[in-house]
């Protein structure tokens, strides 16, 4: 299946015309009963939308138009994603900033009321427990998204560590935020067609600010973004389903679902100006129908295939894939978010190796592809000019807006320049490869002149 989820979309749409979607998903996954749906579901039905099952949930890949015309709208006039299968959550209290600054590597303490930041929870040997993009709403109060397919991971990992700080006296407490939804408006008309919709004077939001403020008559909370907060691949590739006796046609189905799935639920990113929108969950629909509305039909719903596409045109990275628990966030080339007080202090989980690799540099880095031949894919080899093995893709596909192949993967250090020359093998065959500098395609945040 070439092209990455955009093509990978065709793919479910012929396939499910040609089997029995509901007997292939009932073996791989739950039942449709036992699916999570979203305030929007039935609003993605009504409009065309392809639901396939999402870490649980019941989400769509796509709408009546493909997954290539969708990517494309998305970087030429606009996109709005359903993502409330995330979870957001606050933290308050007068340590709530001590407390988080034990978990992650952003300078918590150092963000202006306001203001927010994409940053890693670490585990105690410094590899990556999940990334999240956090807001300072106050000194008093955090307001986070975690993932979905990592919710009850995520959740659990803080609050065991809420119940050690909070024993030795320390003041924090949480929200979890499951009585609001969260809506993504991506692209050039994300701000024109909102601003229809609030008295607030968007221009003045930049890049990584928060508001609390009115939205279509009803107070939400509104994050200034670069696209989905998203991450983690749910590992769900049928591994309990070997021993089944299915046809050819069955098994093509499951692959199909089985990748989409390991795609779940991530902090994903499109490069493009954008908002997250926290709202109500009794107001969602409404929403979603206003903007709309005000767009005159340019911004477009939009699905899971080209959110990948996206994510990866810009460059970033998609926990599961590009970032695990045993890769470190200096090794993702994540060390722009190391705040530079913590660089300097530590204080978190694994900050004796991270702090380590910032001194000496790490073992692997995370780098760019171009490639010739079919679309590299995740675990595709990577070798040098001698053939000698020096790393693997972690995500890879075709790139709707540059129409040319693009991975990006892990390789040796020293081996990780612009411009040097690879050979990346393909069901056991090597093609030519060239590392490239990162995003693909250029971001286009709203930042301060």
């Amino acid at each position: 299946m070439r092209g990455g989820l955009w093509q990978l979309g065709q793919s479910i749409t012929r396939r499910l015309a040609q089997t029995d979607k509901k007997a292939v998903v009932r073996r791989c996954f739950a039942s449709e009963a036992e699916l999570k749906k979203t305030v929007l579901y039935d609003f993605h039905v009504a409009n065309g939308g392809k639901m396939v099952p999402f870490a649980g949930w019941s989400m769509p890949i796509q709408y009546k138009d493909s997954i290539m015309d969708s990517t494309l709208n998305c970087r030429e006039n606009g996109s709005i994603f359903d993502v409330s299968h995330m979870c957001g959550l606050s933290l308050k209290g007068k340590d709530c900033v001590p407390f988080l600054e034990k978990l992650v590597i952003a300078d918590v303490a150092g963000l202006a009321p306001g203001s927010g930041t994409l940053t890693v929870f670490t585990n105690e040997k410094g590899g990556a427990i999940d990334d999240s993009v956090i807001t300072k709403v106050k000194d008093d109060h955090i307001y986070l998204v975690v993932n979905a397919g990592c919710r009850d991971k995520d959740l659990a990992h803080i609050e065991e560590h809420m119940k050690a700080f909070k024993a030795k006296g320390g003041d924090v407490t949480w929200h979890i935020h499951d009585e609001r939804s969260l809506l993504a408006l991506q692209g050039p008309l994300a701000a024109p067609v909102l601003q229809h919709l609030t008295k607030d004077d968007l221009s003045k939001i930049y890049f990584g600010e928060f508001r609390t403020l009115d939205i279509n008559g009803v107070h939400c909370f509104l994050t200034r973004t670069g696209g989905l907060l998203l991450s983690v691949m749910v590992n769900l590739v049928l591994h309990g389903n070997r021993g089944l006796k299915t046809s050819s046609k069955e098994k093509d189905l499951q692959a199909c679902i089985a990748l989409t799935c390991r795609v779940a639920a991530s902090l994903w990113y499109t490069g493009e100006d954008g908002f997250e929108i926290s709202v109500p969950s009794e107001h969602a629909v409404d929403l979603a129908k206003a903007i709309l509305e005000k767009s005159e039909g340019k911004v477009r719903l939009t699905g899971l295939g080209a959110r990948d596409s996206l994510r990866l045109e810009a460059g970033l990275c998609l926990y599961g894939n590009d970032m695990e628990q045993h890769i470190t966030p200096v090794e993702a080339g994540l060390t722009w978010a190391i705040g530079k007080r913590r660089r300097a202090e530590g204080g978190f989980l694994g900050a004796e190796t991270i702090l380590k690799q910032l001194e000496e540099g790490p073992s692997i880095r995370r780098v760019g592809f171009f490639s010739s031949g079919p679309p590299p894919r995740s675990h595709s080899e990577i070798v040098d000019s001698e053939g000698k093995a020096i790393g693997e893709v972690t995500s890879g596909g075709f790139s709707p807006c540059l129409k040319k192949n693009i991975a990006m993967g892990y390789v040796k250090s020293g081996s990780h320049k612009a411009g040097t020359k690879v050979k990346i093998v393909i069901r056991g065959k090597s093609y030519d490869g060239v590392i490239t500098k990162m995003p693909f395609v250029s971001t286009k945040y709203y930042k301060p002149s």
